[in-house]
């Protein structure tokens, strides 16, 4: 696993994270104040607890360096993107005008000396790139990222062994983990939209569900987001949400269709296990009937439905914003603000399309993605997210409104001259 929460560490951070974040819903530049201090603090007390509980990039700086000065703005807004719950690392700083021997035990010669400390890790990686958000934001995800291939080879390991380390969870699938993981065994995957009410309502009896199996540890229960990962939703022929499939050796066996409370859930995947039946065909008969008006529902309230367009390449990106309005969020997926944003976004899509727009586009494209990296530079993307509104192919000023649902159609309306939406 990535590194855990160090909530013991990063308290005052995180409380003033949560303010700053209140506080923008009121006035959305509130978080981008750079006298705001979200970078945890370490001193020699505290340095070692913060890098043995997890990942914990560290600037070494002094208070007079005019590097360190210019650099200060872009880390604290760093550390407002990643110091959130349960972050995969913790954004630090250390000042070494007060704390020299903790400086030199980690080979700091200059300031600012910006190091990755790994957990589990003994040595440090020194960051070598230039001080901008996306040289910085791609060196922790090439270095996260390994980590993470590193943690799933254990995983791994532990399943060739006998053990399932999935016991007792869902199991969060996306699409470079899918396949492997539906490869062999048994798999009950939930397939859903955050949108939908139907997913909703299941989402607190599937959890369930998974703590409930332990003594079934032939089946793993999971889930995979369609909004996200369209291609394998399609492959699966997925048309509504959520739609539960039992998936045996990478194979789909059968589309579940009975009741979606605990108990039926249970007596089905017993059943596919081979465990005996404990309902009766008449409780299982009305369960059916029931299961398939809710799918029926689920699959008209997905044909109305309309997520937003996720671009990719420079290539679709500079087609979506040639003619027309495009209304495009540029975003991270770490990034807890644009998580925030992420179910307002897609209303926006669905309410845009329902209002008969067609001359109206709105998309997202992820920074992170390599093919992306150019697209952000260009349209000098600093921070996420970040929203801009295209005319015709020219790119209005960025849009530093707020970012609930009335107020982002109503910034649409200028630009289209009407009243539609």
């Amino acid at each position: 696993m990535l590194a855990k929460s160090i909530l013991s560490i990063a308290a005052c951070a995180l409380l003033m994270s949560a303010a700053a974040h209140a506080a923008q819903d009121e006035d959305p530049s509130a978080g981008k104040q750079a006298e705001k201090q979200f970078a945890v603090e370490l001193d020699p007390d505290t340095f070692d607890v913060a890098i043995a509980g997890g990942n914990v990039f560290v600037k070494f700086f002094a208070p007079w360096c005019g590097h360190c000065k210019r650099l200060q703005p872009l880390w604290e807004q760093l550390a407002e993107i990643m110091n959130v719950d349960e972050p995969k690392v913790i954004i630090a700083k250390v000042d070494c005008t007060k704390h020299q021997t903790l400086c030199g035990a980690h080979q700091v010669t200059g300031y600012p000396t910006l190091r990755l400390f790994k957990l589990g890790e003994e040595e440090s990686v020194k960051f070598k790139g230039t001080r901008d958000l996306p040289a910085i934001t791609d060196f922790l995800n090439q270095e996260l990222s390994t980590l993470a291939e590193a943690d799933l080879s254990v995983a791994t390991k532990r399943e060739e062994v006998g053990e399932n380390a999935n016991l007792g969870k869902v199991v969060d699938l996306n699409e470079e983990t899918f396949a492997k993981h539906v490869s062999s065994g048994n798999h009950f995957v939930k397939f859903f939209a955050p949108w939908c009410s139907h997913c909703q309502r299941l989402a607190p009896t599937w959890e369930t569900l998974a703590k409930e199996l332990v003594p079934e540890p032939a089946v793993t229960i999971s889930k995979i987001d369609c909004t996200q990962f369209r291609s394998i939703c399609q492959d699966f022929e997925v048309k509504g949400y959520p739609t539960l499939l039992w998936i045996e050796d990478g194979k789909k066996i059968e589309k579940y269709s009975g009741s979606r409370d605990l108990d039926t859930l249970k007596t089905y995947v017993e059943k596919m296990v081979g465990v005996p039946l404990k309902k009766s065909d008449e409780d299982k008969t009305a369960g059916d009937e029931a299961a398939k008006k809710e799918d029926a529902d689920a699959e008209e309230e997905v044909a109305k439905k309309l997520t937003a367009q996720q671009l990719t390449g420079e290539a679709e990106f500079d087609e979506s914003i040639a003619d027309g309005v495009a209304f495009i969020k540029f975003y991270a997926p770490w990034c807890g603000h644009c998580q925030k944003l992420q179910p307002t976004w897609e209303q926006l899509a669905t309410e845009t399309h329902q209002a008969h727009q067609s001359g109206v586009k709105i998309a997202k494209v992820d920074c992170t993605a390599p093919e992306n990296k150019q697209i952000c530079i260009d349209q000098q993307v600093e921070g996420y997210p970040t929203l801009f509104l295209y005319k015709n192919g020219q790119r209005q000023s960025e849009y530093e409104g707020s970012r609930r649902l009335p107020e982002l159609q109503a910034y649409l309306k200028k630009f289209l001259g009407h009243d539609e939406l």
